[in-house]
């Protein structure tokens, strides 16, 4: 089960980047979810590169569902994606197979599948495999939505730069899902492209913060220990790629203030508890409050730089000189969002089909 993730709702992930095809099958989805194809492709496309910030490698990532959907829907059974792969350069990672390039899995790799692996683009380390994450979290978002749980991730920080703060959630998380480059201040979504474009010229990369918001999420979802909903999510959020860190509500920036400050106060509004702040990220002892989920993501620096830099050989092991060629992002932060929000999704359904029943999601 080492590629698979869930209780309910089971997501197996298979393939390599420079293989034929990419997929996943999905088991435990309710029967009845609606497949819409225009809305799976349109969740692809927020993760597909565009323009100078990101990789020269433009793969269609045309998805093919091969079981599992009859008529439009879910039949219950286990959906299976494929995606393929055309615009693959395996050339390039000819002289690479020995080196371990500094920030990549080439050396633990080598070491857990003893010589083994398809070290072609990373193979099944590669980022490429989010793609059918981002496909199988579009049928879910989609589902989610219609039971009142919206998702929206927005860059908080890239490159020195901030963007604003959620104001209204339903309304930024709205904007940000039609959103290529998803910030919310335009001023600073064109300073941050502008400082991605540099960092590409100079041949290096950077990184940054994604801050999350899960919205209508209803409070008792999760458990006091070992399946809280932060340690489930922080397990689903660990398995992209490039992810370093992750912390819940305001606890990075408030770990200094005292408990007066950080608790928040519950009060009875409208018939309804709710908090009057929001620092705990509406999470209690590992269980939802019913107030807004937020969370934000560390994204480090593309590992792939064309500057100059020390590695080894690990076959012959010796030290030497390592310079990447080929195709690569100077930042994947923008890529990234719509893949947070992907795992978020399976994360929150796989939740409410435990608590409520598989058929959940798909009733009225």
């Amino acid at each position: 089960m080492k590629n698979t993730f869930g209780n309910s709702i089971l997501v197996t992930l298979f393939g390599e980047s420079h293989g034929d095809a990419i997929g996943a099958v999905v088991d435990g989805l309710a029967p009845g979810l609606d497949i819409d194809m225009e809305f799976i492709n349109h969740q692809l496309s927020l993760r597909k590169p565009k323009g100078k910030i990101g990789t020269k490698r433009h793969e269609e990532d045309n998805i093919k569902i091969i079981s599992g959907v009859f008529n439009g829907k879910t039949t219950g059974t286990p959906l299976s994606i494929i995606i393929q792969n055309n615009d693959t350069k395996s050339d390039n990672y000819d002289n690479l197979k020995e080196l371990a390039r500094p920030g990549h899995a080439d050396y633990t790799g080598d070491i857990k599948y003893h010589g083994f692996q398809d070290y072609r683009g990373g193979g099944h380390f590669s980022g490429r495999l989010t793609a059918p994450l981002v496909a199988v979290g579009a049928i879910l978002i989609l589902a989610l939505q219609k039971k009142g749980i919206k998702i929206g991730t927005h860059i908080k920080r890239c490159g020195g730069l901030s963007d604003r703060n959620f104001i209204n959630y339903e309304n930024d998380i709205n904007l940000l899902n039609n959103l290529d480059f998803a910030v919310l201040d335009d001023e600073k979504s064109k300073q941050m492209t502008e400082k991605i474009e540099e960092t590409a010229k100079d041949g290096d990369s950077i990184g940054g913060i994604l801050e999350t918001a899960i919205i209508g999420i209803p409070g008792g979802l999760g458990e006091p220990w070992f399946d809280s909903f932060e340690s489930l999510l922080s397990h689903g959020i660990f398995s992209i790629p490039a992810v370093k860190g992750i912390w819940f509500g305001d606890s990075l920036d408030l770990i200094d203030s005292y408990g007066s400050e950080f608790n928040d106060s519950f009060q009875i509004e409208n018939g309804n508890v709710i908090t009057k702040t929001n620092h705990n990220g509406g999470i209690n002892g590992g269980i939802t409050n019913g107030m807004p989920v937020v969370f934000h993501t560390l994204i480090k620096p593309t590992p792939s730089i064309y500057k100059m830099q020390d590695t080894i050989n690990f076959k012959n092991f010796e030290n030497c000189k390592l310079q990447i060629e080929g195709r690569h992002d100077p930042a994947i932060i923008h890529r990234a969002r719509v893949v947070v929000d992907s795992i978020a999704s399976m994360v929150v359904a796989d939740l409410l089909a435990e608590r409520f029943g598989t058929d959940f999601l798909s009733s009225k």
